[in-house]
């Protein structure tokens, strides 16, 4: 009350005034953590009060090649975090972008030293340039019960006991060898995880996570020195999975995860032996759809609908799915058509289609089995016959005209089509007169669903 009659009559100092938990909220949307800890200078009220507001520190190592440059902003870390040491709560420490050399190892152990046991951050961030020295994350920083995000990128992992990462619910690692079950040792240590990211990993095989908490797992760019093996993933609880980027010699095969609701399968496979390129794609292919038949939602890029097509020309029967929303990313040709098609007959659940038109690169490995005017007469004169009883919602980004022939079959067979969104490719600001040209065609279209409306975005 008394507070109130002061603000009310205009007298005394109304920003001091307010409660302490009010300051620190205020303080807390500040952006900058130094601007924070400059209010410190604004009276005795103030002089402390900064050391109770979270803050999130994140140093980015300047791209340079010089040594010296390296080690001034390796010193200006540490003037950093001995203002910092005082705080009361630090959300965040990420540190990025260190080309590592043995010589650092003493500073590199004072930021995770920092992290885990000073300032006990929730999330900690450690990454560092590629480089042919990988600095090894210390023994005392296994055991934590309080890091609830964690990320290691170019570290090597060799803990000497047990894992104690009893809080951490989100966990990534970046370009690590794991070696001697070290990564089995390291999961069993997260009896919380909930997200898992593995990019450029390689030694783990098979992949069994027996976690019921573990609901999220991405892998992207899965390497290792056995050209032959399969990746197998036993996941029975996961319900989102993310496959990307480039492959090298690896196959991958999801032996169990039933419980899959979503999947994305953005890969790109790379084998030495040329001869055997399209076998193992094709195979890897089966045995990823087979997989993931089940899920609710599944998005494909490029590589899936390339090979698609190479398996509807062997004449595979694509296993029938449950599938409600699928995605398509891809550098749709007309070479695709008929493996898109064809995909679309083993999805009759499909409510949404979702097709992202993102570049006209040439389709490299499906031009070996045919070309551009074979697949367009197979297009127009197979039987893709098939209605889509529930399809509701199409979508469509980038359209471009390369597109038109397959809107035409998607109009003439989707029964129930409500709504038929065309998004337009910008050039500049202005929308090309092609789209406009295009979007008249489009409307020409004769559409089995009376209810289907178009709509076009510019």
């Amino acid at each position: 009350m008394e507070m109130e009659r002061k603000i009310m009559a205009g007298g005394g100092d109304r920003l001091g005034d307010l409660p302490d938990s009010v300051l620190i909220h205020i303080l807390s949307v500040l952006w900058d953590g130094k601007q924070v800890v400059r209010t410190s200078v604004l009276s005795r009220r103030w002089r402390f009060l900064w050391m109770s507001v979270p803050v999130s520190l994140d140093f980015n190592f300047p791209v340079s090649e010089l040594k010296e440059d390296a080690l001034d902003y390796l010193a200006s870390i540490h003037r950093e975090l001995y203002y910092w040491r005082s705080c009361q709560k630090i959300r965040e420490f990420r540190v990025w972008g260190l080309r590592y050399e043995e010589c650092y190892a003493k500073d590199v152990d004072l930021w995770v030293h920092f992290a885990t046991k000073l300032a006990n951050v929730e999330r900690f961030i450690l990454g560092f340039s590629m480089n042919y020295q990988s600095y090894e994350f210390p023994q005392f920083a296994f055991k934590n019960s309080l890091l609830r995000k964690l990320g290691l990128w170019y570290c090597q992992l060799n803990p000497s006991g047990s894992v104690n990462w009893s809080s951490l619910i989100s966990l990534s690692f970046g370009y690590v060898d794991f070696k001697d079950g070290v990564f089995e040792e390291v999961l069993s240590g997260c009896p919380n995880l909930e997200c898992l990211s593995l990019v450029g990993v390689s030694g783990i095989h098979p992949l069994e996570i027996s976690s019921v908490k573990l609901r999220e797992l991405t892998i992207e760019d899965y390497y290792d020195e056995n050209h032959d093996l399969w990746l197998e993933i036993s996941a029975p609880y996961i319900q989102n999975l993310h496959l990307s980027g480039l492959c090298s010699e690896i196959r991958i095969r999801q032996r169990n995860v039933a419980s899959l609701v979503t999947a994305t399968l953005f890969l790109d496979f790379d084998f030495a032996d040329e001869q055997r390129n399209l076998e193992k794609e094709s195979s890897c292919l089966k045995e990823l759809l087979h997989s993931v038949a089940h899920v609710e939602k599944l998005i494909l890029g490029n590589w899936c609908i390339e090979c698609l097509s190479i398996l509807e020309l062997r004449g595979w029967q694509f296993p029938p799915s449950s599938r409600k929303f699928l995605e398509l990313s891809i550098a749709l040709e007309q070479l695709d058509f008929p493996g898109i098609c064809s995909f679309l007959q083993s999805s009759l659940d499909l409510e949404t289609l979702v097709i992202e038109w993102y570049d006209n690169r040439p389709s490299d490995l499906l031009s070996r089995y045919t070309n551009e005017h074979e697949q367009a007469r197979r297009f127009e004169t197979h039987n893709f016959n098939c209605s889509f009883p529930h399809l509701k919602t199409i979508k469509i980004l980038n359209f471009y005209g390369s597109v038109l022939p397959l809107v035409k079959y998607l109009l003439r067979h989707a029964t129930v089509l409500e709504k038929f969104f065309i998004d337009a490719p910008f050039e500049d600001s202005d929308v090309s007169p092609d789209y406009v040209n295009m979007a008249l065609e489009f409307l020409s279209f004769p559409r089995s669903s009376p209810h289907a409306s178009v709509i076009f975005s510019f």
